[in-house]
């Protein structure tokens, strides 16, 4: 894994229209020379972004409490399927979870392709989390690019930061926000930090971008840690 602040990002589709480029430059971030790459697609996908449901920022960030609902699911927990947590950004400078749900589906997936988007305070609440339908449904992600997608959107939990982590860093208070949810994910699941990764570890992105300050995010992690 990459040191402090280094990383990466993106993701990549097949070229259809001058729209869906864009949408795949802003998501995505970075290409390889060597052709397209595919998200694998996950399904079924119903509903949308508004299947999800949205944690509001904590009063305090010094104690997790309402994180622990995202175990509130409509089907029960599968405890033996999630074995990593994945870290992305979007790429983009705002946006919410319906944004990037148009821009997958645009994409050809089924639905929001994150179990959970966390926002920077335009277009969505600083520090707010979003449960995607994925999780509440237990459904796999579509989240990981290219050949490695149709392993880890089996077993891993995708979590998206809005933001392009290339450009700009993200704040403390979606960092502290995105480190508290990992630390009940990784309680829950009994991870260690190795199976705390980013997308740029499984795909030849940049997500979540070089400005991501990976060793210090993990020490938040450990802080919130039980």
């Amino acid at each position: 894994m990459a040191s402090s602040t280094s990383s990466q990002a993106a993701t990549i589709a097949p070229t259809i229209s001058r729209r869906t480029r864009t949408v795949w430059a802003a998501l995505v971030g970075s290409m390889t020379a060597g052709g397209a790459l595919l998200f694998a697609l996950a399904g079924p996908g119903p509903a949308g972004s508004g299947a999800g449901v949205s944690l509001t920022p904590l009063a305090s960030t010094a104690t997790p409490s309402t994180v622990e609902s995202i175990f509130s699911t409509r089907q029960p927990i599968e405890q033996a399927r999630w074995t990593e947590i994945v870290i992305h950004h979007s790429g983009s400078p705002a946006g919410g979870p319906a944004d990037i749900e148009s821009q997958h589906r645009s994409m050809g997936l089924v639905g929001l392709g994150y179990h959970f988007v966390v926002g920077n305070g335009s277009g969505m609440g600083e520090g707010e989390i979003h449960v995607g339908y994925r999780w509440l449904e237990q459904l796999p992600g579509a989240h990981v690019a290219g050949s490695a997608g149709a392993k880890h959107n089996q077993t891993s939990i995708g979590i998206c930061l809005v933001g392009d982590g290339d450009r700009r860093a993200f704040s403390p208070e979606q960092l502290r926000r995105t480190a508290q949810l990992v630390a009940a994910l990784c309680d829950r699941f009994d991870l260690d930090p190795a199976d705390v990764v980013q997308h740029a570890d499984l795909a030849p992105t940049t997500s979540p971008g070089r400005l991501f300050p990976q060793a210090a995010f993990y020490e938040l992690v450990r802080g919130y840690r039980r």
